[in-house]
């Protein structure tokens, strides 16, 4: 999600800064149309902490996408850093919107193909690559280990493609990445900008401390930042050492 965001902010379709409702019908009007892009990327936006999506709006993806542009925040934006998969679904919805283009699309696109990453890509996997993953958990309700599915519920619920999660890949797709990631290829993918924006304090004095979706290695050490999965997965990067990549 940080990538594709960060190709559309270089293309100068997406303000980070602007208050997403002055963009985005959609919102206008509605709580989350004050909150930006910024905040967002940083979990300062003030929008809910859990999903809870099957429960709020049901089975129906198109329910859910109405309920999560139309809640109201828990507290108000810029006021506190807090994690929430929430920002990620709605930067996802926001790619969307901008683009007229799924998710998946928008990152083969932009991303994935223009940087040579021909083994990643969206589940739930055919039958050949699924035999290739390793099992996440099992399954309540379906008497079998996750594999080739997306670990999320959440990502399950809306078919495999949002924001939040859903994502395989390869070590080789992944190295690829982060090379990409430490020396930029002129027009593939998201550029240096888009790193130096990142991979920098923008949470001021808020505390914990984050970039945009990056966040400071253990310890506060801001030469290395880190982003973490939900199952064990992570990525850490040091643009300032640019001693290669880590993951």
């Amino acid at each position: 999600m940080w990538s594709v965001i960060g190709a559309l902010w270089e293309e100068g379709r997406l303000p980070l800064d602007q208050p997403l409702g002055t963009f985005w019908p959609e919102v206008a009007g509605r709580p989350l149309g004050q909150v930006t892009a910024h905040h967002l990327l940083t979990h300062t936006a003030g929008v809910p902490l859990r999903a809870n999506l099957k429960a709020s709006y049901g089975t129906d993806p198109r329910a859910v996408r109405e309920g999560v542009l139309r809640e109201a925040l828990h507290r108000p934006p810029g006021e506190a850093v807090e994690y929430t998969d929430r920002a990620a679904l709605i930067l996802g919805f926001l790619a969307e919107h901008l683009t007229g283009a799924t998710l998946d699309r928008l990152a083969a696109s932009l991303i994935w193909r223009p940087l040579g990453m021909t083994g990643t890509r969206f589940g739930p996997l055919p039958d050949a690559e699924r035999a290739r993953c390793a099992p996440t958990e099992f399954g309540p309700g379906s008497g079998a280990h996750l594999k080739g599915v997306a670990h999320d519920f959440s990502a399950r619920l809306l078919g495999g493609v949002c924001g939040i999660a859903g994502v395989f890949s390869t070590l080789d797709d992944l190295a690829r990445f982060q090379r990409h990631l430490l020396n930029p290829a002129p027009r593939a993918g998201f550029g240096e900008a888009w790193v130096t924006q990142s991979l920098r304090i923008r949470t001021g004095g808020l505390a914990p401390r984050r970039g945009l979706f990056w966040h400071p290695g253990p310890g506060g050490d801001e030469d290395v930042y880190v982003h973490y999965g939900f199952t064990g997965t992570a990525l850490w990067v040091s643009a300032k050492q640019h001693g290669g990549p880590s993951c």
